[in-house]
């Protein structure tokens, strides 16, 4: 264990499991103490949701650390959750330093039949939650005199891709209220960038829209072997779905001060894939509709 996060407190949003979890964990590897935030969808997405005996798996690996943590089971989608997290941990740890704005959601649909409430469900948890966390958030930011944010966005943040155009614009969005929120915030020391993940080996691939993307194929024609295909999005030999410690590892730099200098950043950990000529994805699904 190091201390990079020593002394620091980290509120972390989607904790239960994945991503958010290995954030949490790796942040508290390096001293930080954490602010837990995750909750089911509502039955909303068609993969399983995370659930409260996830979100307790977290408490139990961060105390295992030696490491605090506040978890609290709460919705992007209500401001009043959010703050009510960030108030116990100003009460309980007297403040907090880092925000890792990790909820998100997604589905799969041809353009035309996106549901107009699913295409609303994603643009509020995946644009208008990363808000609300940072409503909640940086006025405790300012009273430490700075702070650092990170937003997950995706690698479909800068590239398009068919059958589920809604979360494609919500990751372009949320890229510009971080840029947006960087410059306003940074008079007060607080610093705000974005993680753009690749593929990666999470609850929230492993159901049949996971299976379609990393296949190439249309809707309900992939299968759980096609999470293989991952393998061909990246330019780094025998890298496939990525692991989400891949990710906590960009999150700790951004959340530490080695990246002190650093705010508005897009920062990709796909394994090259933005390198490579690229896949021919409209095609792929005009060919497996």
């Amino acid at each position: 264990m190091g201390q990079r996060m020593e002394g620091k407190v980290a509120l972390v949003t989607g904790a239960a499991r994945g991503q958010g979890r290995a954030h949490a964990i790796r942040l508290a590897e390096e001293g930080a103490d954490i602010l837990a935030f995750d909750c089911p969808a509502d039955g909303r997405v068609p993969y399983p949701v995370a659930t409260s005996d996830e979100l307790k798996i977290t408490v139990k690996e961060v105390e295992a650390l030696g490491r605090r943590i506040i978890a609290h089971e709460g919705d992007v989608r209500e401001q009043t959750a959010l703050d009510n997290l960030v108030a116990e941990g100003v009460s309980v740890f007297g403040g907090v330093d880092v925000a890792v704005a990790n909820a998100g959601i997604w589905t799969v649909h041809p353009f035309a039949d996106i549901p107009e409430d699913e295409f609303a469900d994603v643009l509020n948890v995946n644009i208008m939650g990363v808000w609300r966390t940072l409503k909640a958030v940086t006025p405790a930011m300012k009273v430490r005199g700075g702070g650092s944010v990170i937003i997950t966005s995706s690698g479909n943040g800068v590239e398009g891709s068919p059958h589920y155009v809604h979360y494609v614009a919500s990751k372009h969005g949320v890229l510009g209220l971080a840029k947006g929120a960087a410059l306003e915030f940074g008079q007060y020391g607080i610093r705000v960038n974005s993680l753009l993940p690749g593929p990666t080996d999470t609850p929230a691939l492993d159901w049949q829209g996971g299976y379609d993307l990393c296949a190439g194929k249309g809707p309900g024609q992939g299968t759980k072997e096609d999470l293989q295909g991952a393998k061909y999005w990246s330019a780094l030999r025998d890298v496939g779905l990525l692991p989400p410690r891949a990710m906590s590892e960009a999150v700790l730099w951004l959340a530490s001060d080695e990246s002190q200098w650093t705010t508005g950043l897009e920062m990709l950990v796909e394994g090259g894939h933005m390198l490579m000529p690229g896949l021919n994805m409209t095609k792929m699904a005009a060919d497996n509709p």
